[in-house]
């Protein structure tokens, strides 16, 4: 089976509550929580091994937390991930360029770079729609499965500035899919008993 089709496969199951049983697979999927709702993006480390280890150790690191979506175009697409919220600024670890071919639809999720096709860095985009002219030019690390129409109610930005957007939505949180899962089973796991030494009277003294 396809990588791109199992992993369809696999956030569907954990929709459904696959859980654990599901955790190795949720490697390679991204919790995007939007004040609106959970984005759930499918990571492509198939068509992208490098970006996709870079993404997801910066999620780790809880980079991506609170970050704004700065750059917003109705149609288009919505550009986030920069620390600085203006489009100048990264992580400081530039990637060189994962072109696959891959085509650009709606929910397509690929890395923003400058001019270098060698600078991308932890800036990326989400498509609202098919793009075909960004095909090869533009890593695509990934595919929201669920969730999209939460990323259709940010913020747009004014065309007349290249989308720049004032007071813009945030990321409340990222995480990887087996993060938040382990994390949710050890807060549903019972706790063990505490020792009950009510009824044994007070212990002798120790003394050298």
């Amino acid at each position: 089976m396809k990588l791109w089709v199992r992993l369809v496969l696999v956030v569907a199951a954990l929709a459904a509550g696959g859980g654990a049983a599901q955790a190795a697979d949720a490697e390679n999927t991204l919790y995007m929580d939007l004040a609106f709702g959970r984005v759930v993006i499918a990571l492509r480390p198939d068509l992208a091994p490098n970006t996709v280890a870079q993404i997801k150790k910066l999620t780790r690191a809880g980079f991506y937390d609170g970050i704004v979506f700065h750059r917003v175009i109705d149609g288009f697409m919505a550009q986030g991930g920069d620390p600085t919220g203006t489009g100048a600024g990264g992580s400081g670890h530039p990637l060189k360029a994962e072109f696959s071919g891959e085509k650009f639809g709606r929910g397509t999720v690929a890395m923003a770079r400058t001019s270098d096709p060698n600078s991308a860095d932890s800036q990326f985009f989400i498509c609202f729609a098919p793009a075909p002219a960004l095909e090869n030019k533009y890593t695509v690390f990934g595919q929201v499965v669920s969730g999209m129409e939460f990323v259709d109610k940010l913020k747009k930005g004014d065309s007349a500035q290249n989308g720049i957007v004032a007071n813009p939505d945030t990321i409340v949180k990222m995480q990887v899919a087996a993060d938040a899962i382990a994390a949710d089973e050890k807060a549903k796991a019972p706790k063990p008993k505490e020792n009950d030494d009510s009824g044994r009277g007070e212990m002798p003294k120790m003394h050298p």
